[in-house]
């Protein structure tokens, strides 16, 4: 299993960096540049018409290995990691959508925050109900640190489901702001899945896990700064769509809140801003919002903040692993 788990890994990382050799050239003669806000650091003008839609390098490469690696245990009947796969192409393919929309347009203005709700919300429910009816998931949560369950009713459940699904998703979303940012703090997140699901033996996900892992890596080498392309929407609702639903196949969501830390203080910080600025009639509490571009401000170049935000991802992915220790008798 371990041994899989490790060519998944090395194998999607070769294929997303010779995808992505072929896609940054495409995207550039396609003239698929991202638009950069006028409010946000000025600095970050001089990236404007850098290729966006780049997560498809490694969306491409992690489906293609993972049904590869996986094809006998689909066979068998095993779709859990389908599923979970299923639900980050869905929401890859919203921002696919909202990125093709801000091309079409000329600005950083894609689909509204109403419409991507909507859909975010009935992939989350169908997700949920999914995995409930193959067994995958019960409606019971698991309490990280104290290793208890907790029943809670079946409505509830759903109910919370569908609010840390949405939320995580757009959380890796707004994290997305600096060169290899959402990149650099997702693969410790991934490397966690991979280390629990080959402790407890959950095979499939631990091959789409290490497939996730290798495609960040791969596309590292394309958006590490200066970055050449951008994730753009397309790979980062993809990507946080990835991250809570495994965590939903591990029947741990609970764990997203050691586990994606960053993400919460990135979403923490645009939302103290706003609601502060409103209250406050136009005082800040932050340089810039979200945090990273706070600390932009600050004077940290974004090489300081790619490197510090992923030391702060791998530490909380340690504490992750503590938390659940013990679980299944390990």
């Amino acid at each position: 299993m371990i041994l899989k788990f490790i060519l998944s890994f090395a194998a999607c990382f070769a294929l997303t960096v010779l995808i992505g050799r072929y896609l940054v050239p495409k995207l550039h003669e396609m003239k698929a540049g991202q638009h950069i806000l006028e409010d946000g650091p000025t600095w970050h003008k001089t990236k404007e018409g850098t290729p966006t839609m780049g997560g498809l390098m490694f969306i491409i490469a992690i489906v293609v290995i993972t049904v590869i690696y996986t094809i006998g245990d689909i066979m068998k009947g095993k779709w859990e990691h389908v599923i979970v796969l299923l639900l980050a192409l869905i929401n890859g393919g919203i921002g696919f959508l909202d990125d093709y929309e801000k091309l079409k347009k000329k600005q950083n203005l894609g689909l509204t925050a109403k419409q991507k709700f909507f859909l975010q919300l009935v992939v989350a429910v169908v997700f949920v109900l999914s995995l409930r009816l193959t067994g995958s998931l019960t409606a019971n949560l698991y309490i990280p640190f104290l290793n208890v369950i907790v029943p809670i009713p079946e409505w509830l459940y759903f109910v919370l489901a569908a609010f840390i699904i949405v939320g995580t998703v757009n959380a890796v979303n707004l994290t997305d702001g600096v060169d290899g940012l959402a990149t650099g703090v997702s693969m410790p997140v991934m490397l966690f899945y991979v280390v629990i699901a080959a402790i407890w033996s959950y095979q499939t996900i631990g091959v789409l896990a290490a497939a996730i892992l290798g495609g960040l890596s791969g596309f590292l080498v394309f958006n590490f700064h200066p970055a050449k392309v951008f994730m753009g929407d397309t790979g980062s609702l993809f990507l946080g769509g990835a991250i809570c639903a495994i965590a939903f196949a591990l029947d741990m969501p609970l764990i997203l809140i050691p586990l994606g830390i960053v993400y919460i203080c990135e979403t923490l910080s645009d939302i103290i801003q706003v609601v502060y600025f409103k209250l406050s009639h136009g005082k800040r509490v932050f340089k810039m919002a979200p945090l990273h571009h706070h600390f932009e401000m600050c004077g940290w170049n974004e090489y300081k903040v790619f490197t510090v935000f992923t030391a702060v991802s791998l530490v909380f992915a340690i504490v992750s692993y503590l938390a659940v220790y013990g679980r299944f008798g390990f």
